[in-house]
């Protein structure tokens, strides 16, 4: 795995997210680029994290540089594409619209975009974001860092039929 400690230029790191997503079928890039846009908008002052696993494509958003403090990310792979609440077995959930059962983190598999803006989807990236460990910055522009590269990972695709 190769991770990245220096920063990389802003357009060069635009560049190799654009390489990571090219990975994936034509359908899941369109969505993985819409979430992003959407994810970017609501979240402009986040720290965008990403890492190009061996089992998924991972885009996390958080209010600081550590991994640690991501609350919810893009998480891809051939099957599809899913936002993941990190600390969503503690989110308030009343529509129960996460999926999982682990001690942590809880998911919502996406087959669109306008997924991201339904009010219940709205009100769990609020909460999140609420009861994250650090605020998001009051200022500022989002910022994108290429956090790891695995050098072998899964198939982006889905084999054909």
């Amino acid at each position: 795995m190769t991770s990245t400690r220096e920063p990389i230029r802003p357009a060069d790191a635009e560049k190799q997210l654009d390489g990571f997503i090219a990975k994936f079928d034509p359908a899941n890039q369109k969505l993985i680029r819409a979430v992003r846009a959407a994810l970017r908008k609501r979240l402009p002052t986040a720290y965008e994290l990403v890492y190009d696993n061996y089992n998924f494509f991972v885009i996390g958003y958080g209010p600081t540089e550590r991994p640690s403090e991501s609350i919810l990310s893009i998480a891809a792979a051939a099957n599809g594409v899913g936002l993941c609440f990190v600390h969503g077995a503690s989110l308030p959930d009343p529509y129960r619209i996460l999926s999982g059962s682990g001690k942590q983190t809880r998911f919502l598999h996406l087959d669109s975009a306008a997924v991201v803006a339904r009010p219940e989807v709205e009100a769990l990236i609020a909460a999140a974001v609420h009861h994250a460990k650090s605020p998001m910055r009051a200022s500022g522009r989002i910022q994108l860092i290429i956090r790891s590269i695995s050098a072998k990972q899964r198939p982006r695709q889905k084999p054909p039929k």
